[in-house]
């Protein structure tokens, strides 16, 4: 089953963040893109809650 690739904006709404918060995420190496349209990033929503996750419990951990 494909798993539908959704853009950063979309991503950001899905995960109660802002977009420069899923940038963040992948300049930290805590998410990658799973392809591009265009010059657009575009991820799948379970690698985005994966991050999300992810540094939640690394905030958690200090």
């Amino acid at each position: 089953m494909n798993t539908p690739l959704i853009t950063a904006e979309l991503a950001a709404a899905e995960a109660g963040v802002s977009p420069a918060t899923i940038r963040k995420w992948v300049q930290r190496g805590h998410l990658r893109p799973a392809g591009a349209q265009g010059r657009r990033q575009l991820y799948r929503l379970e690698d985005v809650f994966a991050a999300e996750r992810a540094t939640y419990h690394a905030r958690a951990g200090r």
